[in-house]
């Protein structure tokens, strides 16, 4: 049996296969966001023949507070929309569904790149972040969640098959999320549930805008890995409570020390958090994490380690990764 070719027909996001690339930041958008010749090509080169059923677009800013770096993607307003559904045909063209993620940076970013004050849930600096925020009040926490609200609006607008929110790598909502830079104490701080008030409102909004039919991801930077940081039974905590919020798939990954775990080299950095997660929530979970060979993606699924597997830098280094993986697969079937 090979795990890696089974459907996903359990989710609203029907899927041909369990292999999906991940979001990752390409820097090739125009100056102001925009999708441009070389973004349409990138994802032409990497959805070609449909080998991987999900695409992950990389994070797009939903305003331009909250964008974390020059080159990056745009969601923010509504001139996007008809180069982000020439994006979304492309990939649907090749036979691969495609989902977008939206994010705000919060304090992993700077004034240079932004043109405004940077902000966060507390005046502390990011650990990967070189500037100290400035604490955003309620009223634009508000401003922040109807910003999310209105760009999954757009990528529902621009044909895309699902929205991924993004909260993971030390960007806003994981800051949030993680007690090493949130140390509010009202009602958006303290303890977990506190800490992920912020998202539960923001998948509110986001569901509002898109519909219930409509799939929603959300990407977790799970762990801290660092003292004082998340633990697993926060992020169990968290999980639960995103499922019950109408969460339609977990995108596990790192959290403030960003897509790794120092000094594990394994492949599938990230199962000895999925393993756990899946105890407790019965939607789909993804792992991503250095994985690099068809077999070690193989056995995280035969081990109940994950439901899908995100390869990231092997595609991104290799275009042909995903055909010859499958094809291999499909020789042994």
């Amino acid at each position: 049996m090979t795990y890696l070719l089974k459907e996903l027909n359990d989710c609203k996001l029907k899927l041909s296969n369990r292999l999906v690339f991940p979001p990752m930041a390409t820097a090739k958008s125009d100056v102001d966001g925009k999708v441009n010749e070389g973004i349409l090509e990138y994802y032409d080169e990497k959805s070609k023949g449909g080998y991987i059923s999900l695409i992950i677009i990389e994070h797009s800013f939903i305003t331009s507070e909250g964008r974390a770096n020059k080159g990056q993607l745009s969601i923010a307003d509504e001139n996007n929309i008809e180069g982000l559904r020439k994006l979304a045909d492309t990939i649907h063209n090749n036979g691969s569904k495609a989902v977008m993620q939206i994010n705000h940076a919060g304090s992993l970013t700077t004034k240079e790149k932004t043109g405004f004050d940077i902000v966060g849930p507390s005046s502390i600096i990011n650990p990967r972040g070189k500037e100290i925020p400035r604490e955003l009040s309620k009223e634009e926490i508000k401003e922040i969640i109807k910003s999310f609200k209105l760009a999954a609006k757009r990528v529902k607008e621009a044909g895309f098959d699902g929205v991924e929110i993004h909260s993971a790598h030390g960007y806003l909502l994981n800051q949030f999320y993680s007690p090493l830079t949130n140390k509010r104490n009202d009602e958006y701080g303290g303890n977990i549930l506190g800490r992920i008030k912020i998202h539960l409102e923001v998948i509110k909004a986001v569901k509002e805008a898109v519909g219930e039919d409509f799939p929603v991801l959300l990407r977790l930077g799970a762990c801290d890995y660092s003292e004082g940081g998340n633990s697993i039974e926060d992020c169990k905590i968290a999980a639960s409570e995103f499922e019950k919020a109408g969460i339609d798939i977990l995108d596990i990954s790192g959290g403030m020390l960003g897509y790794i775990i120092p000094g594990l080299n394994e492949q599938g950095y990230f199962y000895e958090v999925t393993e756990e997660l899946k105890k407790v929530v019965s939607i789909p979970v993804i792992l991503t994490g250095g994985v690099t060979d068809i077999n070690a993606a193989e056995n995280l699924l035969a081990s109940g380690k994950a439901d899908l597997i995100g390869v990231g830098r092997a595609i991104f280094k290799d275009s042909l990764w995903a055909k010859r993986a499958i094809e291999i697969l499909k020789t042994n079937r």
